[in-house]
């Protein structure tokens, strides 16, 4: 019978899972408390929870929703970064860890599937959500743009040519004066 702490801790697991977009597994061995004050920090910027369970809690809480797999990433001391934007954690943990050896991402959780490190890796080079959504943004609103341009060219032409007549109708009047 496992105590209420133990089930909490579990039921707390499940729940961020559930409601994350990724968890990201890290090894953080022998990491200092500066280093790991700083990640934290680079982490809440993100958006992303960073916190550390007891690997066989996990074990436990990922068995009972059925990711398994993910367990076989849960070896020495381990921490879990959660987040709504799956590209975060990863960025942050990849920039991180150029600079600090010791920290290093095993594997995840992305949308209900587990993901390999490799496949973190990946996520990590991708631009951020917002730098995503602008691009969208400007490749939808680019044809739009080139819309406006032609139609405002049309009168602007129109004044160009009447201000042309002008001119020589002026220059016309001068030279017979």
């Amino acid at each position: 019978m496992p105590r209420p702490e133990k089930a909490a801790t579990i039921a707390e697991i499940k729940d961020r899972i559930g409601n994350s977009e990724i968890a990201v597994l890290t090894q953080y061995m022998g990491i200092n408390v500066e280093q790991i004050t700083e990640l934290r920090r680079k982490l809440r910027e993100s958006d992303v929870e960073f916190k550390v369970y007891k690997n066989t809690l996990a074990k436990r809480a990922l068995d009972e929703l059925d990711l398994g797999g993910a367990a076989a990433f849960l070896d020495g001391p381990t921490a879990w970064a959660f987040s709504k934007d799956p590209v975060a954690p990863a960025k942050v943990l990849k920039e991180f860890s150029l600079g600090v050896k010791f920290i290093s991402m095993a594997g995840g959780i992305l949308d209900g599937k587990v993901v390999s490190q490799a496949q973190l890796e990946a996520l990590a080079v991708l631009p951020g959500r917002e730098q995503l959504l602008a691009q969208v943004v400007g490749t939808i609103a680019a044809p739009l743009r080139n819309f406006v341009g032609v139609l405002s060219a049309v009168p602007r032409n129109f004044v160009n040519v009447l201000d042309q007549i002008k001119k020589k109708k002026e220059e016309g009047a001068a030279g017979a004066a």
